[in-house]
């Protein structure tokens, strides 16, 4: 159908249904169809709880019924032509929640500068990510690579090319992205990588994933295998999920838990030396990752969008303990009090560094040593929403770089006033890096040049900005 002048077809299955038989399996093929298909409303959505209550009056989160979860959506400026560009976008949310019908993520200002754009579902929590011993690991990200080999096998039909494929998402997306650069299963199904506040360092051990697989079984009164855990109800499994993600979160023997009490993600990537051979930033590292070029940046405060409620109590011992919590040696407080105005503040920069920021920057650093191009920005401008405790926060950058600051649900977050004239420009980096692999500004050097969005120093090419926060935090 046509929608502003470029056609969309939504809901299009990439894979068969991951149910019956082929519950928590690797993706398997969708049976062909031979009668025209009706592609005008979004697919089903995955099995997937709710968001966490302090952002989910802030981020859509949209559930569709339907066992053919496992469905992608593209939008095309002319199905007809060829050999356009392509921007295949995967969602955020932990790895819990998201999906591809998200109206934030639609792609008709891509497709309307030429670049043919896809989005799409792939398998959340227990279902993509648990670690089952008599199943595959990281099912989710299977499922992303065969929406990949579907692109790489169908999208010259929508006009697009499939040697010129650009891979991009933000938190769980950007995470997975970065991890597509390190799977074999991977490899050649894309040629440019855009991670927007993610940058693969957040990965579980087998030994880590087997506490999460064993608590849920226990919960469920079943043993921790998939065959056993297939046999509850999907509702039941969510909620349990759920329950369980709530109880670690809480819990507060930090040791019990590992990497989990750090990154506070119990269903993530885990590295089971099949699909993922290592954590993904330690096999770019050692030069066993894709030869990709890679625009990676973060937000300035991406950390309120899960600390705003702790605003008001956050004072300098709490903060203080917090930041120690994450490693942060003892002169951490007095280096980030610098520049912030209340302690609650000083955390918020201590664990947007640690958790995002640092660790683009590390990637960065490492692919230069290596001499590919990479392009870093940082995104500043400050959200009024909450009357401004959000600042530049976690994922207000996707409404400017997709163009759809008209969308009223994502207006939750950016307020309906969002500068347009920031929009015009990151989304215009965004489709001359897809185009050609160059955004408008240098690539990361010897200068650290980083492109600043929005905030203080808006359109500038700043030269290793922060260095002594960039410095604070030890290698990891």
């Amino acid at each position: 159908m046509q929608e502003g002048g470029v056609a969309v077809f939504r809901g299009i299955p990439y894979a068969a249904p991951p149910f019956g038989d082929l519950r928590f399996e690797a993706p398997a093929p969708h049976e062909p169809w031979t009668e025209e298909r009706d592609c005008s409303a979004y697919g089903a959505t995955v099995p997937k709880g709710p968001f966490r209550t302090e952002v989910s009056s802030l981020l859509v989160e949209p559930q569709i019924a339907g066992s053919e979860c496992l469905n992608l959506n593209v939008w095309t400026p002319d199905p007809s032509t060829e050999g356009l560009p392509v921007l295949v976008w995967i969602h955020g949310g932990a790895f819990v929640n998201g999906s591809g019908a998200v109206p934030t993520y639609a792609g008709g200002a891509f497709a309307r500068d030429g670049v043919v754009t896809v989005t799409l579902n792939y398998r959340l929590g227990v279902d993509g990510f648990a670690h089952l011993p008599d199943r595959p690991d990281n099912r989710g990200l299977l499922d992303q690579v065969a929406a990949l080999r579907w692109v790489h096998d169908n999208i010259a039909a929508f006009g697009g090319d499939p040697g010129r494929v650009t891979i991009a998402g933000e938190s769980a997306g950007a995470m997975s992205v970065t991890t597509l650069t390190a799977m074999p299963a991977a490899r050649g199904l894309f040629q440019r990588v855009i991670a927007e506040s993610g940058a693969g360092h957040h990965v579980l051990t087998p030994q880590t994933a087997s506490l999460v697989t064993a608590a849920l079984a226990e919960r469920l009164g079943v043993e921790p295998t998939g065959e056993a855990i297939a046999t509850v109800p999907v509702e039941d499994l969510v909620s349990t999920q759920l329950a369980l993600t709530a109880a670690i979160s809480g819990d507060q023997d930090r040791a019990r838990w590992r990497e989990i009490s750090a990154n506070g993600m119990p269903f993530e990537p885990v590295v089971d030396g099949v699909s993922v051979t290592g954590r993904p930033y330690d096999v770019v590292a050692a030069g066993d990752g894709a030869p990709v070029d890679l625009l990676i940046g973060s937000n300035d405060t991406e950390h309120t969008l899960f600390l705003y409620p702790l605003a008001p109590v956050v004072d300098e011992p709490l903060a203080r303990m917090m930041l120690g919590a994450y490693g942060a040696p003892d002169d951490a407080y007095e280096i980030l009090a610098a520049d912030a105005a209340t302690p609650y503040d000083v955390v918020v920069a201590g664990l947007t560094d640690w958790f995002f920021r640092v660790p683009a920057v590390r990637l960065a650093e490492t692919r230069l040593a290596q001499g590919r191009d990479t392009f870093v920005y940082q995104f500043g401008w400050r959200t009024p929403v909450l009357d401004g405790v959000l600042g530049a926060t976690h994922a207000l950058e996707i409404g400017f770089a997709f163009d759809n600051l008209a969308d009223p649900e994502g207006q939750w977050m950016t307020g309906p006033d969002a500068p347009q004239a920031l929009a015009d420009d990151m989304h215009a980096a965004w489709v001359r890096f897809v185009t050609d692999g160059d955004p408008g500004w240098p690539a990361y050097g010897e200068m650290r040049h980083t492109r600043r969005f929005g905030g203080p120093g808006d359109g500038t090419v700043l030269d290793d900005p922060d260095p002594q926060r960039r410095l604070l935090w030890p290698e990891r």
